[in-house]
């Protein structure tokens, strides 16, 4: 092992370089902070890549890095029914995660943050903040070591978060779905059973037994993937049958990524002292849909927010406004989506029945709008009203298969 450096100090160090992570060292740059943003090089989550316009809007994305946009969703349950869910007024954004989480890396070092590849490994609270411990690249027994010191570290390293493992108690404690996906390059010519500006979402015990596998298309390339918290569950095989559904299993493929998704944001993100966790570390991926690149952005400025407070103050209590600030935006969201995947994802008869539910112009209005916006649609009482009688009807089974 390489003697390990002398440290450099920051503000505020942030570990982890998804949307999260580099959204919280923009934020913080643009404040005029010393960052350091710390991510593990070649690490890319996966995802099926889509964005809300809310999304765009709100982070400015620019609209060169979505490969396609989406028009409409295709849901296909357990006896094949194919619902189609077109989008009225708007789009879904897609971007390969590849590309869009590096630009985001680019554009927080563009505001001045220290962008440095490296594995982080160790945090001991030094002097008053935290000292850090990370090897370059990706580490490994002979890579060099550094320590720098922060007042502040912004753990967004993914589910099962390393630096929440060591600072944040309970932070371990999140349910996950294992996903799995692979990115192929799309043939010059397809049939209906794969469309370019539709997402396919498939309800299937074959497919995940609790969960949904997903066709979305990237423009030249797509994302074919499945999750699962159902240990020993095959997802590659899973995602075999996918690629034989849409007829890809001779589409060259260009990718293979797994990781853990977590299904359940914690109910305390930071240590009262200097820690903050966002993103996946702090569980903010949407149950049900398993959306979570919005979520972790959000989370990665709120916990940016919540840090600019505490350097302000000097009292690391304000890092607890992070996941206050965001429960009070998304947490009724979650909570319904939540209920949601645990009764209908539950077996197959449910999974028909859901799908069958998405048939309604009602429900399908509804659902666009509260992606669209990121919230609960209250404008409509008569439509929710039909809605949760023809739910009633379908959970009492008096409505037809």
């Amino acid at each position: 092992m390489s003697a390990i450096p002398a440290a450099d100090s920051f503000d505020v160090a942030v570990v982890g370089g998804g949307p999260a992570g580099a959204t919280a060292a923009t934020h913080l740059a643009q404040q005029g902070h010393s960052v350091l943003l710390l991510d593990r090089p070649g690490n890319i989550k996966p995802c099926g890549g889509a964005i809300p316009p809310r999304a765009v809007q709100d982070f400015e994305i620019p609209d060169e890095l979505l490969c396609t946009s989406v028009n409409a969703a295709r849901m296909i349950s357990p006896s094949d029914r194919r619902v189609d869910m077109p989008i009225q007024d708007g789009y879904v954004g897609m971007v390969d995660r590849a590309v869009f989480d590096e630009w985001l890396r680019e554009r927080a070092a563009r505001e001045g943050a220290e962008w440095r590849h490296g594995t982080f490994e160790e945090l001991v609270e030094a002097d008053g903040g935290v000292q850090l411990t990370y090897a370059e690249g990706r580490g490994g027994r002979d890579a060099v070591r550094h320590r720098v010191w922060a007042r502040t570290v912004i753990g967004a390293d993914g589910a099962k978060s390393a630096v929440g493992r060591q600072a944040v108690p309970g932070s371990t404690d999140i349910p996950h779905v294992a996903a799995y996906h692979e990115i192929i390059e799309v043939p010059a010519e397809t049939d209906d059973r794969f469309h370019p500006e539709r997402a396919d979402v498939y309800y299937r015990g074959s497919i995940s037994p609790d969960f949904y596998g997903w066709i979305f298309p990237h423009g030249e390339t797509a994302s074919i993937g499945a999750g699962s918290a159902v240990k020993g569950f095959s997802l590659r095989s899973a995602v075999d049958e996918l690629r034989r559904e849409a007829d890809l299993t001779e589409a060259r493929t260009l990718r293979r990524e797994g990781a853990p998704i977590p299904m359940e944001p914690l109910q305390r993100w930071d240590n009262g002292r200097n820690v903050v966790l966002a993103g996946d570390a702090a569980g903010t991926v949407a149950p049900a849909s398993g959306e979570g690149i919005y979520y972790a952005m959000v989370g990665g400025q709120r916990a940016a927010e919540a840090a600019e407070k505490a350097l302000h103050s000097g009292d690391g209590a304000a890092l607890a406004e992070a996941e206050r600030a965001f429960t009070r935006e998304h947490g009724q969201v979650f909570r319904v989506l939540g209920a949601m995947q645990r009764f209908w994802y539950a077996n197959d008869k449910r999974r028909e029945r859901f799908v069958r539910i998405c048939t309604d112009p009602d429900v399908q209005s509804l659902t666009w709008d509260a992606y669209m916006n990121k919230r609960l649609v209250r404008a409509r009482p008569l439509a929710h009203m039909r809605i949760f009688f023809k739910n009633i009807a379908h959970l009492t089974g008096l409505a037809p298969a």
